[in-house]
């Protein structure tokens, strides 16, 4: 059986959020009842499409009392999932918020080493499960030991089926995948200053930054995250720009992963690429409404879509 939308998550974690008076060295610290959500970038797109009434896999590799559990949570919330049996035990990933002044604290394990067998089942299965013609999502950090490679074999692989790839890492895994080209790419200034080697001071430098990435074939749909100062989106014959809305984020986990969830949904159901944008910011937006880990809740994207400006992104050539 294939599916309209599957992501592809090669490190998840089961995320641990709690709370304590104040963070400081030494002494112990008292904190407030845990809260256990599964983690991982592909998962928490997959969550996002799901909650806003998408179709969609999450496909991961699971091992351990810990990937069980994760494995549990995504079925018991109602996200479709396809896990992967590895030997290697699941990470966790531990975010603590500061009471005293609201820093968040987030500590992040490097996950399970997997074998060749091992990736080629997740990447395989991931590959399968997409029906013809659609969506398969890369998103997140790669397992330790893993070739940056592997994110263009996914490529080569999603090409040869017909599949449109979006992904979203950082660093030579993305440079390789972006060589072998991909349908969309979901970058933050950073990583997108990296990929074409110079500084983007400015919304013009910023805009053809993406077109460049565009002319050169590496992706068709570039949508560049821009925290709070909004996101840009732009492919060939289009460019749009949305401001970040006024919000005080209670929590700044998982808002990356809600954007291209909202974007990716949003797309999904036909709607343009303006009304794509608005919804990607909105439940970029909405996910810092939420505590710890808990991402974007549905009613709050709908409402704040509302608020989102789009207006057309024209800069200098």
């Amino acid at each position: 059986m294939t599916v309209p939308a599957v992501t592809l998550t090669l490190n998840p974690a089961l995320d641990v959020s709690t709370s304590a008076p104040q963070v400081a060295p030494v002494h112990k610290l008292r904190c407030a009842a845990p809260r256990f959500d599964p983690g991982g970038g592909g998962i928490n797109v997959a969550r996002v499409i799901q909650r806003l009434g998408g179709p969609v896999l999450a496909v991961f590799p699971a091992g351990g009392p810990t990937g069980q559990r994760l494995t549990a949570l995504l079925e018991a919330e109602g996200t479709p999932v396809r896990a992967t049996g590895i030997d290697g035990e699941t990470r966790e990933s531990f975010t603590v918020t500061d009471r005293s002044d609201g820093a968040e604290y987030r500590f992040v394990l490097p996950g399970p080493t997997l074998s060749e067998e091992e990736q080629d089942r997740c990447l395989a299965g991931a590959v399968d499960a997409a029906a013809p013609g659609g969506l398969l999502v890369a998103s997140g950090s790669l397992p330790p030991g893993m070739a940056p490679g592997r994110l263009a074999d996914l490529a080569r692989r999603a090409k040869a089926r017909g599949l449109r790839l979006a992904v979203d890492c950082s660093g030579e895994p993305l440079a390789r995948a972006l060589a072998e080209g991909v349908h969309l790419v979901k970058p933050n200034l950073r990583e997108l200053s990296d990929l074409v080697g110079r500084p983007l001071a400015d919304p013009d430098a910023r805009l053809r930054a993406c077109r460049d990435l565009i002319a050169d074939g590496s992706a068709a749909t570039v949508a560049l995250s821009l925290g709070a100062e909004g996101a840009l989106l732009v492919t060939a014959d289009e460019a749009w720009t949305a401001p970040g809305l006024p919000i005080r984020p209670v929590s700044t986990v998982g808002a990356g992963d809600s954007f291209l969830g909202g974007l990716l949904w949003a797309l999904g159901q036909g709607l343009s690429l303006a009304d794509g944008l608005r919804h990607a910011v909105a439940a970029g937006s909405a996910a810092l409404l939420s505590p710890g880990t808990e991402l974007c809740r549905r009613e709050d994207v709908i409402r704040l879509a509302e608020q989102v400006r789009v207006v057309p992104a024209q800069g200098r050539e």
